[in-house]
């Protein structure tokens, strides 16, 4: 019996040394597999097909599995398609892309200018510009706010409005950014205030018309007001209207 027990461990290990040999040319095998179209399966929305997964990127299908950069894959997509998180892996069994998506929720219609053409979709709390293909209709019911002459260098500014415009309780219809960056807005009570350029004071001058509509509203006064000059938060100017 002493004898034998040496013979059971070499059965076992080399059992296992197969398995192990079987195991790790399968999946190289199926890493040298090419990707094809249909093996890309997308989760979390239904909003995009596996063609808009191969358009929007630089891959050409079909491609091997072990040649995909799932990181530079999903900098293009989120990019491409205006998405707020994305996570692409890798499978084997079953074979294929997994592309988990998380769409943006639209806030308030959106212009830009690219190209000298209007192009018209819609924006996010974090100030990202949505396009229209990328947007569930389901989420648009609510949107008042309008924004013109976005730009990829106004998104933070237009986010601390926006997430302002919340928690401020601000009744916000217009967002303006002219071609220079000055930037106006409309709020209903307010009417038109102007803010300028420095965006650096934004946080200062959404406080002043927090307080502004405030005391306003207390003494029904908004309806008389033409405008707001705040791009000196120091010395506001209001504008009353003259019939």
């Amino acid at each position: 019996m002493i004898c034998e027990k040496p013979k059971y461990k070499n059965k076992k290990y080399f059992f296992f040394l197969i398995l192990l040999l079987f195991t790790t040319s399968l999946i190289t095998l199926k890493t040298l597999k090419k990707v094809n179209i249909q093996d890309i399966r997308i989760t979390g929305s239904k909003l995009f097909s596996q063609d808009d997964v191969v358009k929007n990127s630089s891959l050409k299908f079909p491609i091997r599995l072990i040649l995909i950069n799932t990181n530079f894959l999903e900098k293009e997509l989120k990019q491409n398609l205006s998405l707020k998180n994305i996570l692409v892996s890798k499978e084997l069994f079953p074979f294929g892309l997994k592309v988990k998506v998380n769409t943006r929720t639209p806030v308030a219609y959106g212009e830009k200018i690219l190209n000298d053409e209007k192009i018209f979709g819609f924006i996010d709390k974090d100030g990202i510009f949505i396009n229209k293909k990328n947007v569930d209709e389901k989420n648009l019911n609510k949107i008042t706010i309008q924004v013109f002459g976005w730009q990829e260098k106004f998104k933070k500014i237009l986010s601390e409005i926006l997430i302002a415009q919340e928690n401020y309780e601000l009744e916000l219809i217009q967002i303006t950014f002219s071609t220079n960056g000055f930037l106006i807005i409309e709020e209903k009570d307010l009417k038109t205030i102007f803010l300028g350029f420095n965006p650096n004071l934004i946080n200062y001058q959404l406080k002043i018309i927090k307080s502004l509509k405030n005391e306003f509203k207390k003494n029904n006064f908004s309806e008389k007001i033409d405008n707001i000059d705040l791009t000196n938060p120091n010395k506001p100017k209001i504008k009353v209207f003259k019939p």
